[in-house]
């Protein structure tokens, strides 16, 4: 059975591509160390120190630049057209990695279907992958994004802090 994947427009794709990389990848790593980084294996990171990475988000025209240093994802300012500098490249669509970050769809599914792409180091891309198989980590459910969500729990946050019953 054919599944209908969701279009980007092209003119959001196009203005999209006109944005820096820099402050994208600082949000990025931000959220991977949030959600990621607590769960890497000591030898994992030991593997990881030093190494580039980029995830290419195709169809918005979108890449994070960043890498694994001093126990924390830092993103990294790469000069334009250096791909040497890169180790590893990974690209889907926002659809296809919003599969993979809901558990909807297997990595090696999306790879052997030619949806996933991974470019430079083998060896890395095989660890990424099967680091990010092993972890037990909450499946990523962009409900909880809604703003009323949000603000639920900025306001729960808030009254914990205060020590205020509400």
């Amino acid at each position: 059975m054919n599944q209908i994947r969701p279009v980007v427009p092209a003119a959001l794709a196009k203005m999209l591509s006109l944005l820096p990389v820099y402050p994208g990848s600082l949000l990025f790593v931000r959220a991977l160390n949030l959600l990621l980084a607590r769960h890497l294996p000591s030898d994992t990171q030991a593997m990881l120190e030093g190494r580039t990475l980029r995830i290419s988000v195709l169809d918005l025209q979108l890449s994070f630049d960043f890498q694994w240093r001093a126990g924390r994802f830092s993103a990294r300012r790469l000069a334009d057209n250096i791909s040497d500098e890169i180790d590893l490249t990974i690209g889907a669509t926002a659809h296809d990695f919003l599969l993979l970050a809901q558990r909807k769809e297997d990595p090696d599914t999306l790879f052997f279907s030619r949806r996933l792409q991974m470019e430079g180091d083998t060896e890395l891309g095989l660890l990424v992958k099967n680091t990010l198989d092993a972890i037990e980590a909450p499946v990523f459910d962009p409900a909880r994004l809604a703003p009323m969500r949000v603000l639920a729990r900025f306001k729960s946050g808030l009254v914990r802090e205060s020590g205020v019953r509400t």
